[in-house]
């Protein structure tokens, strides 16, 4: 029986005999993830270090998001050359060059300015790299295995999480004790570029094609493309619907986020928990990462054996948002005991893994099938990141008005929308996710 269930999930499982998934989905999703994070997570906590307030890290660090909010605009015109195979591996390798140029600017006297530039050109990279890599997913794999994997893409998005906002934040914080704030960051950043530029020249060689575009041979057929894209995107059944689903559901989670880091550097005088960089790496790296990797796994396989319905649905709901609970648990008691910390982080994170599976099924199976599989799936995750990036951009600006204690309480709030669109959403009975089975 072991060795039946490990046939199944190692060896080629697709149709054509193909290099398995597990070889390409684990780094293709670690890439996914890493400069994501870099942007969202631990580019805060650097700010935070070199001085920079909590209202311009959350606006600009959540305004430079913006790419994978808009990505679809120019999905098509990806259609025109070579293949989606070719786009993973070399944003990848351009990201990593993007990270290196990141670490020569923060010694200059415009630090702010630059990097935040050059990390709004790796966001616009990394979301082509997203768009790209959903195309091959969502092409090369049937929709049992669609569902059978996305575990999988949330462990390895997550793994990723981990080292860039726990190990690598971690290590920052020792080399700032000894080298310096900048340097130290500088370091990390040249860290982030080696690791992308070697996650592109593996995939350069791992990745199945995920099929050349054919219909789109100019720049006038990829604006009609673009179009059509449009159009019939936003004549699927229940559109509407769909969408308040997707952005309401990070709702809570955008503020929380984005706010949750700088709360656990701020001083204790200030209503922060007063940890120091190389403790919020821990945190990060150690509790949040083995609970965020656990709990996407687990959640790949609950849904692939209850299937996505209603009451699944609210669970993973439930499990996306409880959990925020917690963060106002520590706001309101300020623990100095950093296995109390970490518990409460770990809960958040291990609810994080497991709700936020829903979301992408949700897009997988209700927004993306069609004529237009990966340019409808572009824009059900864009508006996915448009929901977590519009409320980070605001969370500077209430934290500093409410004080911690009392955002993380509003944040608690926030999640009362969520809750309402995952009941009222129609859901599309679809039987590649209700006859899926874990073999």
């Amino acid at each position: 029986m072991l060795f039946s269930v490990i046939n199944e999930t190692i060896l080629p499982t697709n149709l054509n005999n193909q290099r398995s998934p597990i070889y390409w989905i684990p780094s293709t999703w670690f890439a996914m993830g890493l400069p994501f994070v870099a942007l969202a997570t631990a580019s805060a906590i650097m700010y935070k270090n070199m001085g920079i307030s909590d209202f311009q890290i959350a606006f600009w660090t959540s305004l430079i998001m913006l790419p994978w909010t808009i990505k679809p605009l120019w999905g098509p015109f990806l259609e025109m050359f070579k293949t989606k195979k070719f786009f993973v591996y070399t944003t990848q390798i351009f990201t990593g060059c993007l990270f290196g140029l990141v670490a020569l600017t923060l010694h200059s006297d415009h630090f702010f300015s630059l990097s935040i530039g050059v990390f709004a050109i790796i966001a616009f990279g990394g979301a082509t790299h997203d768009t790209a890599a959903d195309g091959v997913y969502l092409n090369e794999l049937t929709p049992k295995l669609q569902a059978k994997y996305v575990g999988w893409q949330g462990a390895f998005y997550n793994v990723a999480k981990v080292l860039s906002g726990g190990a690598l934040v971690y290590l920052a914080g020792e080399l700032e004790k000894k080298y310096g704030i900048a340097n130290a960051w500088m370091t990390v950043m040249v860290i982030y570029g080696i690791i992308m530029i070697s996650m592109g020249l593996y995939n350069m060689k791992m990745l199945p094609n995920g099929a050349a575009a054919t219909n789109v041979h100019s720049i006038k057929d990829g604006f009609v493309t673009l179009k059509d894209v449009i159009i019939t995107f936003f004549q699927k059944k229940n559109i509407w619907y769909s969408l308040c689903f997707i952005v309401l559901y990070r709702f809570a989670e955008g503020q929380a986020i984005k706010i949750t880091p700088l709360f656990f550097k701020a001083a204790r005088a200030d209503g922060g928990l007063g940890l120091d960089t190389s403790q919020i790496g821990i945190l990060y790296g150690v509790f949040g990462a083995v609970a965020f990797v656990l709990g996407s796994i687990a959640a790949g396989y609950f849904v692939s054996n209850k299937g996505l319905n209603r009451k699944t649905l609210m669970m993973l709901c439930a499990f996306f948002n409880v959990p925020f609970i917690a963060y106002a648990f520590l706001a309101i008691t300020l623990p100095v005991n950093l296995y109390v910390i970490g518990s409460a982080v770990a809960i958040e994170y291990f609810g994080y893994g497991f709700g936020f599976v829903g979301l992408i099924l949700f897009i997988m199976q209700n927004i993306a099938p069609g004529k237009y599989k990966m340019a409808h799936y572009a824009f059900g995750s864009g508006l996915m990141n448009l929901g977590f990036m519009i409320p980070s951009m605001i969370s500077g600006f209430v934290s500093d008005y409410l004080g911690y204690k009392e955002f993380f309480i509003w944040v608690l709030i926030s999640t009362i929308p969520a809750f309402i669109v995952t009941w009222l959403v129609p859901l599309e009975k679809t039987e590649a996710i209700n006859s899926a089975t874990v073999s």
